[in-house]
């Protein structure tokens, strides 16, 4: 699978750069000569937004080894139609072949992705993601160098015969597939608009997957922007002749193979992912050294192999989280709405490069890209949860120390019910980023919903169950209320999704867990799903802080109390005096279930004799 996909790609970018370099030599007009390109690349892109969801639908009838197969015999015939445009000095021929091509692939590249996890399974989703996208791009560097070189040094047969061995050699190793295929189970329509609504609809089940494909569909647009703009800038700026152009794209495509092969090998041991923001930030801030330093060509090829590598390593776990996120045969669809959706961004960067080159000159496309990925890095962040976990633990850390044991007891896929002692106002956010992996469910008072803001936001991407104010009910109305979160609780667990909340409803007022007469934790294991386990969590080192009552007589004032802590966050940077904290996780699901046979005092009494121990 790996070299039939490299191959494709390949001839993909040989043929498309092939035909860039010889259609600019056919127009002396600089200006077209951007909207020349802009159609060239457009031509390879545009088939994959009409055509994906016919590739869906094609999985139907056909398994992905035929499809991929039968892409490769349909190569041949466009090879032909695009010597035959070279031969005629026909531009409109060459754009069609272009065309055509994109077609070709447009339609086995769902299959070919999901053939990844079919041959693999989806431990190795992350290295066979890590392979396929290296691969790939070490295929846009090959045939971006060769079609640089046949152009200046070669005779016009031996570029035809690259087509065609290309086409061949993918065509071969295509017959060499084996796989487990997973097969589809339902139809969908080859409109493309309609294939988009209904595919849109099946992506929203998933929590946080469309930020995942929009950034991915950014990091495309990125790279397209890049690819056409290096030929242009290469020319205009740094008057370099078609090969060394070709050589500084090649650079481009070497760094994005490394960062793609490098981040695939150690993506099962780091959450990569959560480095999105980083890596996104760093690569906008190469952009702007690429755009307002007077560089010399060897350090501006530096920078750009940089950047590149940086790229790669953003790209590879999001693609890889699509192939964990999505399960069995919906993952065909989901991937040919991927492509779709890319594409679209795609072509979106070939007529955005044409109408910048024109309005602005060939250097603007780097301050755009620089702009828009680091806006991108931000917005993605905070719209996948695991993510803003992640940065959000980062950032605690700086000011915390924070020691956790019992992080074993959380195994991936199963279902937990997690309940946490609450000594102060930050421990939940503690809570949540310590366990990053967890996709736990909170519930929070409206209060903080209400308040709008960054506040708002975070709490809607964890999906947070709202927590009326209890304070504007009377006391019928509060038993009403809480009554109704028990089965929201319960509801959510028995779907399978992990559910946090606090026994308490309220920090601690004089250093120690209080449970009192609360309710909902009792009334929540007692009804507790078979296969749900309870997770305990005691957090101690609280006591004291801003956040806490200590001292006080009412709870710390949310605004002032940020801005507190955010001057003792800077100021840790520098003296690195943090404030040390524990977190201990137990199973408690043993325990719960004989304490819940007990009245609800007795159970909020057990549960508070184990909040109150100390750390074990």
């Amino acid at each position: 699978m790996f070299l039939t996909n490299f191959f494709g790609v390949l001839n993909d970018n040989f043929l498309k750069t092939l035909a860039g370099f010889i259609v600019i030599g056919w127009i002396p007009d600089e200006r077209l000569q951007s909207v020349a390109m802009g159609c060239t690349a457009g031509a390879l892109v545009l088939p994959y937004i009409v055509f994906s969801p016919l590739a869906d639908a094609l999985l139907l009838r056909h398994s992905k080894r035929q499809i991929v197969r039968i892409a490769k015999w349909a190569e041949l015939p466009i090879m032909l139609l695009a010597v035959l445009g070279f031969l005629c000095h026909s531009v409109t021929v060459v754009i069609i072949s272009v065309l055509l091509m994109g077609v070709q692939s447009s339609l086995y590249s769902p299959a070919k992705y999901a053939l990844v996890r079919d041959i693999g399974g989806t431990s190795r989703v992350s290295a066979g993601m890590g392979g396929m996208d290296g691969l790939s791009f070490l295929g846009v560097l090959l045939g971006t160098v060769l079609a640089a070189f046949v152009v200046d040094y070669a005779p016009a047969w031996m570029q035809y015969a690259c087509l065609w061995i290309f086409a061949g050699a993918g065509l071969l190793f295509s017959y060499t597939i084996r796989a487990d295929e997973e097969g589809p189970t339902e139809r969908r329509s080859v409109n493309p608009f309609t294939f988009l609504k209904s595919v849109h609809a099946v992506v929203s089940r998933y929590r946080g997957l469309h930020a995942v494909i929009y950034t991915l569909s950014i990091f495309w647009w990125t790279g397209a922007m890049l690819q056409i703009g290096l030929l242009i800038y290469g020319k205009q700026v740094l008057q370099l002749d078609s090969f060394h152009t070709g050589l500084m794209m090649a650079l481009a495509a070497v760094g994005i193979v490394a960062g793609n092969l490098v981040a695939g090998a150690i993506a099962d041991k780091h959450f990569l992912i959560g480095g999105t923001l980083l890596s996104g930030g760093i690569s906008s801030v190469l952009l702007f050294v690429l755009y307002f330093c007077p560089l010399s060509l060897t350090a501006f090829h530096i920078v750009l192999v940089l950047l590149a590598f940086l790229l790669g390593v953003f790209k590879l776990p999001l693609d890889a989280e699509v192939q964990k996120r999505v399960a069995g045969p919906t993952l065909n669809c989901v991937l040919a709405y991927l492509n779709q959706v890319s594409f679209l961004f795609i072509l979106a960067a070939s007529v955005v490069f044409a109408l910048m080159g024109i309005a602005f000159g060939p250097r603007a496309f780097l301050l755009l890209l620089g702009i828009v990925l680091a806006a991108t890095s931000v917005w993605f962040t905070f719209n996948y949860r695991s993510v803003l976990c992640f940065v959000g633990r980062w950032i605690f850390r700086r000011r915390y120390d924070v020691r956790v044991d019992g992080l074993e007891t959380l195994e991936t896929g199963k279902t937990y019910l997690v309940l946490p002692n609450h000594p102060a106002i930050v421990d939940p956010m503690l809570v949540c980023a310590e366990l990053y992996r967890t996709p736990l469910r909170p519930l929070s008072d409206e209060l903080f919903f209400t308040r709008g803001g960054i506040s708002r936001k975070v709490l809607t991407v964890l999906d947070s169950v709202l927590v009326p104010d209890l304070r504007k009910h009377a006391t019928a109305g509060r038993a009403k209320v809480a009554r109704s979160l028990t089965g929201i609780v319960t509801t959510a667990l028995a779907e399978g999704t992990p559910v946090i909340f606090y026994p308490s409803g309220h920090i601690w007022t004089n250093g120690r867990e209080e449970i009192g007469t609360r309710q909902l934790a009792y009334n929540v294991c007692r009804e507790l799903p078979p296969d749900v386990e309870v997770i305990g969590v005691r957090t101690t080192g609280l006591w004291g802080s801003i956040w806490s009552r200590a001292g006080r007589d009412s709870s710390p004032p949310f605004g002032p109390t940020l801005a507190k802590s955010i001057l003792l966050w800077f100021g840790c940077l520098v003296t690195r005096r943090k404030r040390s904290v524990t977190m201990h996780l137990e199973n408690l699901t043993g325990r719960v279930k004989e304490w819940r046979t007990l009245t609800r005092l007795e159970f909020n009494k057990n549960l508070e004799a184990w909040y109150r121990r100390e750390k074990e």
